[in-house]
């Protein structure tokens, strides 16, 4: 598995540096500026904090509509350093990310600016860039701020708060200061998936059978074919490589094959899972983990089919608004999705601190979900509609809206767990304030001359 691997210059080596860059004031209109290609503004440990850097946020800053807490000049620099330091002790503590999550999150967030660009040709524009650019370019930023994450994540994970803290802390709340909370719903959802003709299926094993013998025969690689035709784009670019994974990393189908394979020479034989049709070839066994690399295809949903499973679903929601069955019982015999068949239907929501609820903002559903329920009175079940699932398979689903709790000011006796949320994320940045404070009197810290008569957030950076 390929990892980044962050390079700190050593501070031997940092402080001459620092001493011709740093302390060098250069104005815009002196001639020898275009001979300086970057300067040193801060150096946190044996890191460097670059003037590119610190312009570079700001643009980023600027293009989001991001607006900063006092003076950006001071700001920006010490956001930059606070990363730093929770980087440092992430690599002290042996925080890892994989290369395929770090890959599954760029994916998303290129999905994202895709979808309001409106298309790839017109985000590429937009940006300048080619998507392939832009994936290298977003690689190593991901990975530090899913470091940065997990390292905070650590940090506070044992911070919890009793139901006295939470009223006490809200008892004395003025009242224009007590939380709003957004719209929520809880959702039900019948899945259909269309039927893939044979044919189509046929294809995708004839193309994988000749990866195969294109491999076995010494034409090309696995890893050149995986890089052409592989539609799993968080490992294509990497040759289909996925890294060092235990068994559960992988779902069932996959795993099996994976973990019995012995000859990194040869491609294991056509594995279908729910994501689709893989070959699979070996790379290195490491104790109770396993490093594969892959190609995945995806057959394709004819328009006939799609067409086909919407008539259908519209031909049930049609029977279940004249009362011939309930939303749960239509549920159990026609869903495709087995975790909300498990749950008669009901769509639960993994919250960002970690909680599993069945209430979603509209904003947390998916973008075709939401458009659905926003036209329906709670009871009421939408016409059928097309949808791609975040693991790429087209669907058709009809929808009911069980609930609806308009937006409105928290109470403590209706919104209990978003007041407590609100009092734990205080304790929690608390603990992460008093946690840089004290890392900074312990790391190597300079800050640049210009620097010190700043009002920075945290104290001590000056010393």
């Amino acid at each position: 598995m390929r990892k980044t691997k962050i390079i700190g210059l050593g501070l031997a080596a940092m402080l001459p540096l620092m001493g011709i860059l740093a302390q060098r004031s250069v104005p815009d209109d002196d001639p020898t500026a275009k001979n300086v290609i970057d300067e040193v503004l801060w150096v946190v440990g044996d890191e460097p904090i670059l003037k590119s850097e610190v312009e570079g946020l700001r643009l980023q800053a600027e293009m989001e509509g991001i607006r900063w807490n006092g003076d950006p000049d001071c700001a920006i620099p010490e956001r930059i350093a606070v990363e730093k330091l929770f980087l440092h002790q992430a690599a002290i503590d042996s925080i890892e990310v994989t290369e395929q999550e770090i890959a599954t999150n760029i994916e998303q967030r290129l999905e994202f600016f895709i979808q309001q660009a409106g298309s790839r040709e017109k985000l590429e524009e937009w940006r300048g860039q080619t998507i392939a650019q832009m994936r290298a370019q977003m690689h190593d930023e991901l990975r530090n701020q899913m470091l940065i994450q997990r390292m905070r994540e650590k940090l506070v994970e044992n911070i919890t708060v009793s139901p006295a803290e939470v009223r006490r802390y809200f008892s004395t709340l003025p009242q224009d200061s007590v939380p709003f909370v957004p719209t929520e719903v809880e959702v039900q959802i019948i899945s259909h998936m269309p039927k893939i003709d044979q044919e189509e299926i046929n294809r995708i094993k004839d193309e994988l059978r000749e990866y195969t013998d294109r491999v076995t025969s010494g034409e090309t690689t696995f890893q050149t074919l995986a890089r052409l035709y592989s539609e799993d784009p968080g490992s294509a670019r990497y040759g289909g490589e996925l890294g060092y994974t235990g068994r559960a990393g992988w779902v069932p189908e996959f795993a099996n094959v994976a973990f019995n394979l012995t000859d990194p020479k040869r491609v294991s034989k056509i594995v279908e899972t729910e994501f689709g049709f893989h070959i699979i070839q070996l790379i290195d066994k490491r104790g109770d983990k396993v490093n594969v690399r892959h190609i995945l295809r995806k057959p394709r949903v004819s328009d006939e089919a799609v067409d086909t499973a919407i008539a259908h679903l519209d031909s049930i929601a049609a029977d279940l608004r004249r009362g011939k069955f309930t939303f749960e019982e239509a549920v159990a015999v026609i869903s495709d999705d087995k975790d909300t068949r498990n749950n008669h239907g009901l769509m639960v929501n993994s919250t960002d601190d970690g909680r599993r609820t069945s209430k979603f903002r509209m904003q947390d559903l998916p973008t075709e979900i939401a458009r659905a329920v926003e036209q329906l009175q709670p009871g009421e079940v939408s016409p059928a509609f097309k949808m791609v699932t975040q693991r790429g398979k087209t669907i058709c689903v009809i929808v009911k809206l069980k609930s609806r709790v308009d937006g409105h000011k928290a109470t403590i006796t209706e919104d209990f767990q978003v007041m407590k949320n609100v009092v734990q994320n205080k304790r929690r940045e608390e603990k992460l304030n008093k946690w840089v404070e004290d890392k900074i009197k312990t790391v190597y810290v300079r800050v640049n001359d210009r620097y010190r008569n700043c009002q920075f957030e945290h104290q001590g950076w000056i010393k």
